[in-house]
């Protein structure tokens, strides 16, 4: 494991006027291995891009979940599933989900 990736937890911020609105806050910066899985074009509103699955392995932390988000350079991935990857519990295995239009 030798990329260091942010871990950011979903939070609400104030919008300024008495709401919320849901956005993201740093939790942890891990070692991590990231290999892209899948790639295809999708339409996201009016938009046609490129989404891109990835497959990211980290120490297991126990704490993620789907709705979390990592970062890696300049990318952001939405986590969409977590599960353990060996039977020591040792390594999670994140299913993430990256679209760029």
């Amino acid at each position: 494991m030798r990329r260091r990736v942010a871990i950011d937890r979903p939070a609400d911020i104030e919008d300024g006027v008495g709401g919320f609105v849901r956005g993201f806050a740093a939790l942890a910066e891990t070692f991590a291995e990231v290999e892209p899985v899948s790639s295809d074009q999708q339409e996201k509103g009016r938009a046609l891009g490129l989404r891109t699955l990835w497959r990211v392995t980290i120490r297991a932390r126990g704490d993620l979940g789907g709705g979390f988000r990592l970062r890696w350079r300049d990318q952001a991935f939405a986590v969409l599933s977590v599960r353990p990857l060996d039977s020591d519990g040792r390594f999670e295995e994140l299913l993430c989900e990256e679209f760029s239009a």
